[in-house]
């Protein structure tokens, strides 16, 4: 899942509404999200994205962080929750080639 812009007071519903609809509509357990797009992530965003970590891991899974800039890295890292998601440089090379499926 690649996020772009801002996630604030504003946009986090949107991101909200969004992962909902993912983990209602499917079986889905390991999201790798990329935030090199990411300009700005303020503590609702954060909020958001530890909610959807808690519904994966019910399901045994887990939501990972990938390529967040350095003011979102920063947020991050002053937060502690660096700690809290697995964190990526970059989107790991293995999610970025898909195989096609017979």
């Amino acid at each position: 899942m690649a996020i772009v812009g801002e996630i604030d007071l504003y946009t986090a519903p949107r991101l909200q509404a969004e992962f909902t609809r993912l983990l209602d509509e499917s079986a889905t357990t390991f999201v790798v999200i990329d935030m090199s797009g990411v300009e700005f992530c303020d503590s609702t965003g954060m909020n958001v994205l530890l909610s959807a970590l808690k519904r994966l891991r019910e399901r045994g899974g887990s939501l990972e962080v990938a390529g967040p800039r350095p003011a979102v890295r920063k947020i991050l890292q002053v937060t502690g929750l660096d700690s809290v998601f697995t964190v990526h440089e970059a989107v790991p090379e293995e999610l970025l080639t898909v195989e096609p499926q017979a």
